[in-house]
């Protein structure tokens, strides 16, 4: 078979044809009495051999070996290819997210294009006072979903508050996007998820942090309760107590505690959890003088008839430290 039916029948041009023969991936069995290129069988299977080759990544290089060393083996070979076709990928995706930021911007000329594109790129920097100064940039001028993705992956603690700022700007368009980060397998992720929806203004926000509060990351649920404990939530109040039990953040949670008391029903109810935990077996000492104190914030008999029968308690310290919160309240 000759060239030119040769590369009508495997797709394959002339001229490639020729580039495979100087190479020596392809040399045909004959010529004819005129001196042209006669291609076999065999000929034919090697050059398709060649392109199935070619289009899995294989270079020229690579397929002559994989062809011509009989001792030569795939695998490491295909793991080299998996490798740099995951690198690809990778390199593409980030590509195509970049332009969709692009395009989220809604640049009217390509002079907004650029701003676009040097604001991600600064978000994207080893500085930290370029990230920092990108993220104080414009909210029109940075999408909300690259600041949220920075938001999930910060580390420096001031570049993360100027992250939150901004998103907080932005309204709560951010949400869903930190939603996300509350699922991450990686505890620092989630932790900034959790802290920048805090931040977050809006219903879609609040919604979140509810749910938060049943995560099975005691870092997330104590930062959800704390948040929404600012902002009244009743909800948080079986939280904020399971921190002051725990003794974690336990004196914000306190806090929290006597603002949420500020209503007679949310007071009552706080005052039974705290009288309850107190009354259980399981509860250590060093929770119980902490379960003590938030009592003195809560108002109503409830939490005073607790503190006087503490007045008794084995434990001095918790004694002391219920004489001492019933004078304040004018109930010793």
């Amino acid at each position: 078979m000759l060239i030119g039916e040769v590369a009508r029948r495997s797709g394959v041009s002339a001229r490639m044809l020729r580039h495979y023969e100087s190479l020596g991936l392809v040399r045909p069995s004959g010529r004819t009495g005129a001196g042209y290129r006669e291609y076999a069988d065999e000929d034919i299977r090697r050059i398709f051999h060649i392109e199935s080759l070619r289009a899995v990544g294989l270079s020229l290089r690579e397929i002559g070996r994989a062809l011509d060393d009989p001792g030569f083996t795939p695998a490491a070979l295909v793991d080299d290819l998996i490798r740099r076709t995951r690198e690809r990928i990778a390199a593409e995706t980030e590509l195509l997210t970049r332009l969709h930021r692009v395009h989220a911007a809604g640049p009217a000329a390509w002079e907004d294009v650029l701003q676009v594109l040097a604001l991600l790129r600064a978000l994207g920097s080893r500085s930290a006072g370029d990230r920092q100064r990108a993220a104080l940039a414009s909210v029109d001028e940075v999408p909300v979903e690259a600041l949220a993705q920075a938001a999930l992956g910060e580390s420096d603690p001031y570049v993360a508050g100027a992250l939150r700022w901004a998103l907080a700007r932005a309204g709560d368009s951010g949400a869903a996007l930190l939603a996300e980060g509350l699922g991450s397998p990686v505890p620092e992720v989630r932790e900034r998820a959790v802290r920048s929806l805090a931040e977050l203004p809006g219903d879609e926000a609040t919604a979140l942090l509810r749910d938060a509060l049943a995560s099975p990351d005691a870092v997330v649920r104590g930062r959800a309760a704390l948040a929404l404990g600012a902002q009244g939530e009743a909800d948080a109040i079986p939280a904020l107590v399971d921190m002051v039990v725990a003794g974690r953040n336990d004196t914000d949670a306190a806090d929290a505690l006597s603002v949420l008391a500020g209503d007679d029903a949310a007071a009552g109810r706080i005052a039974s959890l705290l009288v309850g935990r107190l009354g259980q077996d399981t509860t250590g000492q060093a929770a119980r003088g902490r379960l003590t104190q938030p009592l003195a914030g809560i108002p109503g008999p409830t939490a005073s008839r607790a503190l006087a029968e503490l007045l008794g308690d084995a434990d001095r310290a918790v004694a002391l430290t219920a004489a001492y919160l019933l004078r304040l309240r004018g109930d010793g």
